[in-house]
């Protein structure tokens, strides 16, 4: 559908704080299709267009999400290796185009797993938009309509933000929440860890959960209210007399805003409810019939999405968001800054790196010189090199002295050329003295779900078929006796300055080969790059045997350590790992 501009006859006329005025605009409209015919109007002058948001560019972040379901066990539940997947794609993403990410870890959720939070760098701190969907499918299936659909709509929205780059009147903000399935934990965490000043910088959240269903309908969350306004005036235009979104009341992540005192709206377009007789009249579609055929099942798949609602969801977000935070620019010359990764560990007297991406995003390049503040007493940052053309990368060194101060930052990195931009890198400085010491791998009895761990679905398990050496969970990788693959990996920060370094885990090989002198089926241990060690089925015996190495050659640096289990066509192979540690003392 072709981006509309709407008028300051249906447009906001005035928009302060969340106050809203409008009139009405007079549109025809089929009863039998709902396609509506507007009258050609002009943008109103202290606005910008809002952009056609492109449905095929949503489709395919639908499509990455279905893929990610399809390889991890058919769904992308909080806390699974599905979700941490997901996660990753629209991080990844908006990393590149310059947003400033983090994630929030939800410590007290039924699955504990992360929030992604995405801010645009433009406008007030004090004076912010948020725009919310829930991350996380039920178990039951890969979750594309619920809510993949509210998730993508929201990261093309997020892009095409970035590629417009506007002059921005107001903050926004951007969110993915976890483990809304399961009691909307996700939101709940981020609003309880909001001061009061905080919660009064959200000046609306609008959220987006299932806007693409297929016999769906038009609903607005508080439809009359002055916070609905945007969302409401675009589906006007379009002549869709939209409705209060009854069914979804209390029931998605705008309840614990709309409890803080935030005022809250969003669009939805309907789950398991039934769609009336005066609906199908007016909108389309089957009466008598639910609006998500596939609500919680495993068919809510890209087969499970009406383009067409999908398509006017994403418009009409586009609308609000021009109508509330964009003001009537764009900079002539501009870039973006971001840091990769968002977050370092550094011992005393050690050192980390990040690195610093700038981009082109209005213009033509410009020299970015860069430099950075907010770091800790003892702690000294510099980079290489200290300018660029935007568009290219810089290493940042952090590095703490002995006596550096403890504890996490914000350090915040500038880049300064025509305009300035910046982002922001979290820093924690650990130890008493030059070694932090201690344990480094994160659960590594598994008995804490899967995080920190990324693995394939599956793998971290509490099954009885193969017993846990200590507790009741281990990692079961193959034992399938077909052709197959299983991973399991972590990220670790290895502090520093210390005189040991051993990396343990017990690992169980049971075989059904029969062969004394041919692997068949192999696990792989690597730190980084380096392959530590190979196992399979010829390492096989009755119990746990300790593995031990010396990981002394990564003091200092951020390494992946990555089992790989390889398993042929025949004749299963269980690799079996408990227990796993990183001491450093």
């Amino acid at each position: 559908m072709r981006g509309r501009t709407l008028s300051a006859g249906i447009a906001l006329a005035v928009f302060t704080g969340m106050t809203v005025t409008l009139a009405a605009q007079p549109v025809t409209a089929s009863p039998t299709t709902g396609t509506a015919v507007a009258r050609p109007i002009a943008a109103p002058a202290a606005v910008l267009a809002a952009p056609d948001i492109s449905v095929t560019n949503v489709q395919a972040h639908l499509t990455q999400f279905n893929s990610i379901a399809s390889s991890n066990g058919g769904n992308r539940r909080a806390g699974s290796a599905g979700y941490t997947a997901s996660v990753s794609y629209v991080r990844t993403r908006l990393q590149a185009a310059g947003y400033t990410v983090s994630e929030q870890n939800c410590s007290s959720c039924t699955y504990p797993s992360n929030n992604l939070i995405a801010e645009w760098p433009g406008g007030p701190a004090d004076q912010v938009v948020m725009f919310g969907a829930h991350l996380d499918s039920v178990s039951a299936g890969p979750g594309i309509n619920d809510n993949a659909s509210g998730s993508a709509t929201l990261l093309e929205n997020a892009l095409v933000l970035a590629a417009q780059n506007p002059t921005m009147t107001k903050r926004v903000r951007f969110a993915w929440w976890t483990d809304e399935e399961q009691g909307l934990n996700g939101s709940r965490f981020y609003v309880n860890s909001l001061s009061a000043t905080q919660r009064g910088y959200i000046k609306g959240y609008y959220n987006f959960d299932m806007v693409g269903s297929t016999n769906g309908g038009y609903f607005i969350n508080r439809v009359t209210s002055t916070t609905a306004a945007p969302l409401k005036a675009y589906w006007d235009s379009l002549g869709l007399q939209p409705e209060e979104n009854v069914e979804g009341q209390g029931r998605s992540d705008d309840y614990y805003f709309q409890q803080a005192g935030i005022l809250t709206s969003g669009y939805a377009a309907g789950a398991s409810a039934r769609k009336t007789s005066a609906q199908a009249a007016k909108w389309g579609g089957t009466a008598n019939a639910a609006y998500d055929p596939c609500y919680h099942r495993a068919c809510d798949t890209t087969a499970n999405i009406s383009a067409t609602v999908l398509n006017r969801a994403a418009d009409g977000v586009a609308y609000a968001l021009w109508q509330l935070a964009v003001g009537g620019g764009t900079p002539t010359n501009d870039f973006s800054v971001a840091v990769n990764p968002t977050s370092r560990t550094v011992a005393r007297g050690a050192s980390t790196t990040a690195t610093v991406n700038t981009a082109t995003t209005a213009g033509s390049a410009q020299t970015v010189s860069l430099s950075a503040s907010g770091a800790p007493s003892g702690v000294s940052v510099s980079f290489s090199p200290t300018s660029v053309t935007s568009g290219g990368s810089a290493t940042m060194t952090l590095t703490a002295s002995a006596s550096a101060a403890t504890g996490t930052f914000t350090v915040t990195v500038t880049g300064t050329g025509s305009v300035t931009r910046t982002a922001s890198l979290t820093l924690t400085v650990t130890g008493t003295g030059g070694c932090a010491g201690g344990q480094v791998i994160g659960n590594g009895g598994f008995e804490s779900g899967s995080t920190p761990w990324t693995a394939t679905s599956g793998v971290i398990t509490n099954s009885s078929s193969q017993p846990a050496r200590t507790g009741s969970y281990k990692a079961w990788l193959d034992g399938y006796g077909s052709t197959h693959t299983d991973t399991l990996s972590q990220s670790v920060t290895v502090p520093a300055g210390c005189a040991s370094y051993t990396l343990s885990f017990w690992l169980h090989i049971d075989t059904a080969e029969t062969t004394s002198s041919t692997a068949y089926d192999k696990l792989t241990v690597q730190v980084g790059s380096t392959t530590l060690a190979t196992y399979s089925n010829l390492n096989a015996a009755a119990g746990y045997v300790q593995r031990t190495f010396n990981a002394a050659a990564y003091a200092g640096q951020t390494v992946t350590l990555k089992f790989t289990g390889t398993e042929d066509s025949s004749l299963q192979t269980s690799f079996v790992i408990d227990d796993v540690t990183l001491q450093a003392s």
